[in-house]
Formats: structure tokens, C-alpha cells, sequence
């Protein structure tokens, strides 16, 4: 099942289902579940028997917002792939090394990144996106996936040197609509087996990065318990579960994104999620 959170024809927020080419909108005949968080929290999602009833849109009339516009935490994972800790030069870690993304950062599927007025050092990373369908602390590695509520493409796009002004990552990773989270969540039943599921960026129809997801160096389940072991999941929480190798500050030259470029970050049976890049103004 794949389900979105968009703005209506109407003008109004609201969430829904996708089907082929057309979204049906679950939140008109669930007024007490006004956000697409709510809905996941629900029993009719747990007990997986909803009926998706509603009025019905072409995709191509709606505005897709980023999956969960109002997510209580975004919490990011650095270095999880070799390739990548071998191009940024840094040594391999015992934990995750971990960041936190703010919503305001995020934009959804066809909006545009914006490239920040201050550097013209703006990255893509392209990243697959897990979101927390069952609440939980000290979860075992054992019991991960059974709080997942779905799957989506994530761009965290860096603003490299703002990055680097200390060791903290956190100035150049939540520069205002600079990371992209859809077009939708696909729900586990429909994700495949890590081996054979692809994380492919392309800038410009070019392919910058690609790797199965089985490459991490902390897998899912690793990264949920170890997470969930200092602060407590809840349902609609994002871990977005890092970069393969490739990123464009570590190219020579280095492949930085700018105004009028396209950006795409595919996952094998999830999706495609495009954007472009805009100057801020």
C-alpha cells in the first residue's frame, strides 16, 4: 500500500492512498484523524482493514507534502555505508554516528530544494526513509520491524561548508526546504529484499549514486534498537538511514547542486522522488 500526504484541489492538507495515477482521500471521512501521523496511530492501520474510501484525485492535480509534514523527531544517520566513510576519509565507528533533521527543513516530491543565498556548496544524499508506525523504547534488533509503519526516499541534501563550521552537523543539514522526504510510504508488505532493493540518486539524468540496501553498515533493526535504547519511538518518527558513496563534495571535481537542476533519488519498489533546485530569494 503506498500512502501520501498532500494538499487537495481544495486547497486543503490531508493524506491519502495512492492507486496507479489517482489518490483517494482518506482524511475526508476521518475528520478525528486530521494528519497522516494520526492515521498510522490509529487501529484501523494496525489491524490493516481500512477501506479506502473518499474522494479520489488525479496525482496530477495535488501538492505533495513530505510524508509526514509533522513528525515529532527526524533523526539522521551519518556514514552508514563503506563507500562513503571511505570518501569523506573518516574511520569506521563502533555506533551510529546520528544528527537531527528539523520539519521546516523538509519540503515534498516536486517542490523545490532550495539552494541557500550563503554557500554554493549545496549536496544530495540520496537515503532511504523508515517511518515508526509502533511506539516503543529499548526495542530489540529481534523486534525492529515490527514497528515500522513504511518505507521513503529521502534526499538530505548538506549544505557542506555551513556542515563543517564545527563538529556538529546539525547548521548544515536544516537549512530551511533543503531536504526532500516522499513522493509517498510504501508499507512493508509491499518492501522487498534488501540484497535486490536499489538506492540510485541522479542529477541531471545522470546517476551519481547507487547501492542495495543490504551495504549498510548499521542495518534497520540495528539502528531502531540503538535509537530506541536513549529516546522513546513514536509513531510517525523518521530515521532516515544514510548515503552510499558519491556525494558531490567528494568528486574532483566536486558536484555541487544549483538553480535549475533535477534531482531524483529512486528506490527499487518505493519510488521516485524528483525535485528541483531553486536559488532562495
Amino acid at each position: 500500500m503506498k500512502l501520501a500526504s498532500f494538499i487537495s484541489p481544495t486547497g486543503k492538507p490531508s493524506y491519502g492512498q495512492i492507486n496507479d495515477d489517482t489518490i483517494t482521500d482518506l482524511c475526508a471521512a476521518r475528520p478525528a484523524l486530521p494528519t497522516l501521523k494520526d492515521f498510522l496511530a490509529s487501529d484501523e492501520f494496525t489491524a490493516g482493514a481500512w477501506e479506502a474510501t473518499g474522494p479520489a484525485y488525479p496525482l496530477s492535480a495535488i501538492t505533495h507534502l513530505p510524508v509526514i509534514p509533522n513528525p515529532g523527531k527526524i533523526i539522521c544517520v551519518g556514514l552508514n555505508y563503506k563507500d562513503h566513510i571511505k570518501e569523506t576519509g573518516r574511520n569506521d565507528s563502533a555506533y551510529p554516528s546520528l544528527f537531527l533533521r528539523t520539519a521546516s527543513s523538509q519540503i515534498g516530491h516536486g517542490a523545490a530544494l532550495i539552494k541557500p543565498r550563503v554557500s554554493d556548496r549545496f549536496d544530495y544524499e540520496g537515503e532511504l526513509a523508515v517511518i515508526i508506525g509502533k511506539p516503543g523504547r529499548h526495542i530489540s534488533a529481534e523486534n525492529a520491524l515490527g514497528h515500522i509503519a513504511g518505507y521513503a526516499c529521502y534526499n538530505d541534501g548538506s549544505v557542506r561548508d555551513w556542515q563543517r563550521h564545527t563538529h556538529q552537523f546539525t547548521p548544515g543539514k536544516n537549512f530551511d526546504g533543503t531536504g526532500s522526504f516522499g513522493p509517498w510510504m510504501v508499507t512493508p508488505d509491499e518492501f522487498g529484499a534488501r540484497a535486490s532493493t536499489w538506492l540510485i540518486t541522479r542529477l541531471n539524468g545522470e546517476v551519481v549514486q547507487k547501492a542495495s540496501l543490504d551495504l549498510m553498515v548499521f542495518s534497520i533493526e540495528e539502528q531502531i534498537a540503538y535509537i530506541s535504547t536513549f529516546t522513546k519511538l513514536e509513531v510517525g518518527d523518521v530515521i532516515v538511514t544514510g548515503t552510499p558513496g558519491g556525494v558531490g563534495d567528494r568528486r574532483t571535481p566536486p558536484l555541487y547542486m544549483k538553480a535549475g537542476d533535477r534531482v531524483e533519488v529512486e528506490i527499487t519498489g518505493v519510488g521516485i522522488l524528483q525535485n528541483i533546485v531553486a536559488n532562495e530569494v
